[in-house]
């Protein structure tokens, strides 16, 4: 929730940022770039400190960071320095990301876990802007961050009760014990770690190197470039093309932000009581997904487009999570922090890079082209996907999906 109400106020933020440094659009936009930079530092990273320090000191790491750049924020910093602290926000927010993730998946019932875990992102995301709405009526922009750092101290603190000290791929309580994470004492799956990886070296170029880790990060950063370039241009999508008050085109935008977080409570509960796997359930979403573009795209009337809007982040919400389930069946248990960080590393330049893309082509040819270009990555998606699945069972003798991981069993 906390990651989520940290980006959710940042469009809420920014017109006050503008006045207050006197800067215009693309100059403050400079803050985007120095996050993302952060964001990605913390993926390349976040392995290597769960590798070194464990999950509890990998989680403190995060939140501190985030503490600290969220304190800095709230004394109004010189322009430059706002810009600059930006990767130090990025870096924690990163580090969170990757190692509860991380953790999420060696636990009983990951794909619900996980979808839950973004779930809450998603209510942080609506939670976030009324905040900062609220007290921008009578505070200055900075004491939105102010309060962002003081709910990220009991949060770090909790981190350092309830969370296990061993390092990543330790034997800690609440180990998982399915077909994605070999027993204790049984050989890896993917076969013994290369002496560098044993030594907590080359954990980065381990994970590069593995196919199946790459093509996880090609699907996210698909995916994310999916949600938020709809996210973005829906509002424009809605008014230009179907000639909605922009009141109406909000709720619409609003109604497919809350549709993604609804998918993340939801849909895991009821694949796992039809007994479906996790990469079964993620083909259900992707067709969904792909019907859901292709109505609003086709949709005679608004109401059908605008519950289109409601159905497509529905079909996606899943989709993020399900993917850092499969994780440990593309790699060995011990470059698992790595790969999620490399996941969520690239998935910051496919949210960059797609969205950027689809509002040139909207620029240059027409808002109209929103949705064929939805539908395009829709597609890309599937088959990436489908790609992803076969590697799942191909490779290294990594077991096929198994219902626990839905959630259909019971913990071992």
């Amino acid at each position: 929730m906390l990651v989520g109400m940290s980006a959710g106020v940042g469009g809420v933020l920014l017109p006050a940022q503008i006045d207050d440094y006197g800067v215009d659009k693309a100059t403050v936009g400079l803050t985007f770039f120095t996050f993302s930079a952060g964001f990605m530092l913390a993926g390349a990273t976040a392995g290597s400190l769960v590798d070194r320090l464990g999950t509890r000191a990998a989680l403190v790491v995060g939140g501190g960071a985030f503490v600290l750049a969220g304190l800095y924020t709230a004394i109004r910093p010189p322009f430059a320095a706002l810009v600059a602290v930006q990767v130090v926000a990025g870096y924690g927010t990163g580090v969170l990301e990757s190692v509860l993730n991380a953790y999420l998946t060696r636990l009983p019932s990951a794909t619900t876990l996980l979808n839950h875990l973004h779930a809450f992102f998603g209510v942080g995301a609506l939670l976030g802007p009324l905040l900062a709405a609220w007290m921008l009526g009578s505070l200055p922009w900075t004491a939105v961050w102010l309060v962002l750092a003081v709910l990220c101290l009991p949060l770090t603190a909790g981190f350092l009760v309830a969370y296990p000290g061993s390092g990543a791929t330790g034997t800690g309580a609440g180990r998982r014990t399915d077909p994605a994470s070999p027993p204790s004492g049984a050989p890896d799956p993917a076969g013994p770690a290369p002496a560098s990886e044993k030594a907590g070296k080359g954990l980065l170029a381990a994970a590069l190197r593995t196919p199946g880790v790459v093509l996880a990060s090609v699907f996210l950063a698909v995916y994310v470039g999916l949600e938020i370039g709809v996210g973005n241009w829906g509002f424009s999508f809605m008014v230009e093309e179907y000639g909605q008050p922009g009141l109406v085109a909000g709720y619409t935008v609003s109604g497919y932000w809350l549709g993604l977080t609804l998918g993340r409570f939801l849909i895991s509960p009821v694949a796992a009581r039809l007994g479906l796997t996790a990469t079964g359930m993620a083909f259900v979403c992707l067709f969904g997904v792909t019907a859901s573009a292709a109505l609003i795209w086709l949709a005679p009337v608004t109401a059908v487009a605008a519950a289109g809007f409601a159905l497509l982040g529905f079909f996606l919400g899943p989709l993020f999570p399900t993917a850092m389930v499969v994780v440990p069946r593309l790699t060995t248990p011990r470059l698992v922090p790595t790969a999620i960080g490399v996941m969520n590393g690239v998935s910051v330049i496919g949210g960059s890079a797609l969205p950027w893309l689809a509002g040139a082509v909207a620029q240059g040819v027409g808002v109209w082209t929103l949705m064929p270009f939805a539908l395009a990555l829709a597609l890309l998606q599937l088959v990436v996907w489908r790609l992803l699945v076969t590697r799942m069972t191909a490779d290294g003798g990594v077991p096929a999906p198994h219902p626990a991981d839905t959630g259909s069993h019971p913990s071992r």
